[in-house]
């Protein structure tokens, strides 16, 4: 039986304030992307989620972003690698915190919105996060765009990498995602989504938005927790993965 991770960012809020529907999509994914604090996030909502993907059995994971809260973490910065280097190592260890007093193992890093997408291009960026992440446990899989300087960097150092697609994206030629500033960056059909998705697991590859059949490598499939149709997209891939047969890992 065919085999698929999926993930979805979450605990993306502060204090009360909680963004998304972690309580219910929680049900249809294998790993949580926990926010770290820099984006979004805050110590009472980082031990909240950490119990949370705990108490159902959900891997977890560190979601390291750039300090810019006002902009979730989503506007591109001019950063170094020294920078890089140092804002994951302190997320990550923010978060592992929490996950250790609630006696849960660390699974994986996977940096959020303009630092992941710097990271896809950017060799030596890619190369500083994959460090900080080989540092704190070389046993962590990174996460990262499907064939981005990201994997290539984890892989290069020596750690597990999960090659990681989107079912709410659309990509260019080049295999990278639509920047969201473009009107056709987000997927918001829900059959389009899904189809995108069991596409992307069975046949290893994408459509650019110009119909180019990009081959790809497929071992996570990203749902945007802070999306307007999150919870409707998460119920309707966890169903279609069982229709298909194939197993959340």
């Amino acid at each position: 039986m065919q085999m698929i991770d999926v993930n979805c960012d979450m605990g993306e809020g502060f204090g009360e304030y909680v963004i998304g529907n972690d309580q219910e999509i929680i049900n249809y994914i294998s790993s949580a992307n926990i926010a770290c604090g820099l984006h979004a996030g805050d110590p009472a909502i980082m031990d909240q989620t950490v119990k949370l993907a705990k108490k159902n059995q959900v891997n977890i994971g560190a979601h390291p972003g750039l300090p810019d809260l006002n902009g979730f973490g989503r506007r591109i910065m001019k950063i170094t690698p020294t920078e890089a280097f140092r804002w994951v190592t302190y997320q990550v260890g923010a978060l592992n915190g929490f996950v250790q007093v609630n006696n849960e193992q660390l699974h994986h890093v996977k940096p959020h919105g303009a630092l992941y997408n710097i990271a896809a291009t950017d060799a030596s960026i890619a190369e500083a996060i994959a460090e900080a992440v080989y540092q704190i446990d070389p046993r962590l899989i990174l996460y990262g765009l499907s064939n981005s300087h990201l994997t290539k960097a984890g892989e290069k150092i020596g750690l597990p990498v999960y090659h990681e697609v989107f079912l709410d994206r659309t990509y260019q030629d080049d295999g990278t995602l639509t920047p969201r500033t473009e009107p056709n960056a987000l997927i918001t059909n829900k059959e389009r989504a899904i189809e995108q998705s069991i596409t992307m697991i069975k046949k290893q590859q994408v459509n650019s938005v110009n119909g180019v059949k990009i081959p790809i490598k497929v071992d996570s499939i990203c749902i945007h927790g802070d999306g307007p149709n999150a919870l409707e997209f998460a119920h309707y891939l966890y169903q279609q993965l069982i229709s298909e047969r194939i197993q959340l890992k």
